[in-house]
């Protein structure tokens, strides 16, 4: 297996109009306008049943491609959203895509279902990244009871669309 690849086997892959994280929204849920679709694996189809009876779906996907693997594996970075910053946060106090284990999880609404996979907006992923697993968004189960605390994006308000690009260049 090599570096960039899932030890798990995908169910199916992304299709997006992004091929550069340096272009790609930061978050599903500051892009709700551009389109994407899943395409599953012939075996996976069948657990299409029933997913369209649901808004939104979690989307377990493998972040192949790191643009620089070397920071992969990186404990503090600066997150996109703090570039204009520099300030430093660890891994798992941020969404970035360079993780230990890099696994992404985006909240996509559910625009159709068909018989190979569906299309969504929402999207944050590069076109072609591996889908793990998707699940379907039940409230009830997904959203927290009482006041929710997110740290230090509390702190920002960024606009619907932004891109790592629209930040500035890396902090290293």
């Amino acid at each position: 297996m090599s570096a960039g690849e899932s030890p798990w086997p995908p169910v199916g892959v992304v299709h997006s109009a992004y091929d550069q994280t340096e272009d790609t929204p930061i978050q599903s849920s500051l892009n709700l306008s551009d389109l994407g679709s899943v395409e599953l694996v012939a075996a996976a189809r069948p657990g299409l049943l029933g997913l369209d009876g649901f808004s939104h779906a979690w989307l377990l996907t493998w972040l192949d491609r790191p643009d620089d693997p070397g920071e992969a594996s990186t404990w503090v970075a600066v997150p996109f959203l703090l570039r204009p910053t520099g300030e430093q946060k660890g891994v798992f106090a941020m969404r970035g895509p360079r993780r230990p284990t890099p696994l992404g999880l985006s909240l996509v609404s559910l625009l159709s279902v068909s018989a190979t996979g569906f299309s969504f907006v929402g999207v944050d992923l590069l076109d072609g990244t591996p889908v793990l697993d998707v699940k379907p968004y039940v409230e009830r189960f997904d959203r927290p009871a009482g006041a929710v605390r997110s740290g230090w994006f509390d702190e920002l308000d960024p606009p619907d669309g932004i891109r790592p690009r629209d930040l500035g260049p890396t902090s290293r």
